[in-house]
């Protein structure tokens, strides 16, 4: 079966599956995009690093190849403009792309409709409510859950290449915006190696956002990748469908008719028009062709 996407320029000439096998696009274009368009300030620093901050200063993303560590994005919100962040999420550096993308195109809806959207706390009375309700995405598209162990939850994906961990209990906030021990860490890829993935999302990330992400890791849909361009990890663990070049448009009934031209009505005897052999008849009128729409 061959996936049609929605766009009509595919970027790539293979179509890879599954998703946490995509790997990075090596661009953050994308993933910016939508967070610009609500007006919030770009700036770049000597190294390539590139800053995005909102217009009232309680959102920041940090998109740097330059950085200490394989944390390539780095994205934090504030209640306080000069206290520490009320939460935070990281991709690395081999993570799809589509996955950042995903996430910052829901905190740009959630900083649309203000700060009691993309700062509100999470529910204290019921926690794991709300943390069931960010792997629901995961569940109805077959991941399982495993195991519990030490106060872990963990879901895995069908195949095997991607995991989700929700982590219970008291944990260090210092920790969760600088380590994998955050409350929520996504990971996939090869079983080893620089091809793996992760994601993390600390304790009071709005559940709205942490689903965005499970939502699109979870997504069965293939992504477009440039073959070309992938680690050979990801080429080799990966399934990969040629792009088939887009084929000539189907014509409608309205381009067939006038394609082939319309035809005269049938002539009756009366409509003839008459003349005798020892006179010129009258030349013929050409009614002007009309180009078929391409």
């Amino acid at each position: 079966m061959t996936f049609v996407p929605d766009t009509e320029e595919i970027d790539g000439d293979v179509y890879v599956s599954p998703r946490p096998l995509a790997g990075s696009t090596f661009t953050g274009d994308p993933a910016l995009k939508p967070l610009l368009a609500l007006g919030f300030d770009l700036r770049h620093d000597d190294l390539g690093n590139v800053y995005v901050t909102a217009p009232d200063h309680r959102v920041r993303l940090g998109y740097l190849p330059e950085g200490d560590d394989d944390g390539l994005w780095r994205i934090n919100a504030y209640r306080d403009r000069f206290g520490p962040p009320a939460w935070g999420v990281s991709f690395s550096d081999s993570a799809p792309t589509e996955f950042v993308t995903a996430f910052t195109t829901a905190l740009a809806r959630a900083c649309a409709a203000g700060p009691d959207t993309y700062l509100a706390p999470p529910d204290l009375r019921d926690p794991e409510l709300g943390a069931f309700d960010a792997v629901v995405p995961l569940i109805k598209n077959g991941w399982q859950f495993q195991h519990p162990r030490g106060g872990v939850m963990e879901l895995q994906s069908p195949d095997g290449m991607a995991t989700c961990e929700y982590t219970t209990g008291r944990l260090d906030p210092g920790k969760e915006l600088t380590t994998l021990e955050a409350r929520w860490h996504l990971w996939g890829g090869p079983k080893s190696g620089y091809a793996r993935w992760y994601a993390t999302a600390t304790t009071d990330t709005p559940i709205a956002l942490v689903k965005a992400i499970s939502r699109s890791v979870s997504d069965p849909a293939p992504l477009p990748r440039w073959k070309d361009s992938m680690l050979p990890r990801l080429r080799e663990a990966a399934r990969l469908t040629p792009v088939a070049p887009p084929g000539p448009p189907v014509p409608t009934p309205l381009d067939m008719r006038r394609a082939v031209g319309h035809r005269p009505p049938a002539l009756t005897a009366r409509s003839v028009p008459r003349w005798s052999t020892t006179t010129t008849p009258p030349a013929a009128t050409v009614a002007p062709r009309t180009a078929a729409r391409r």
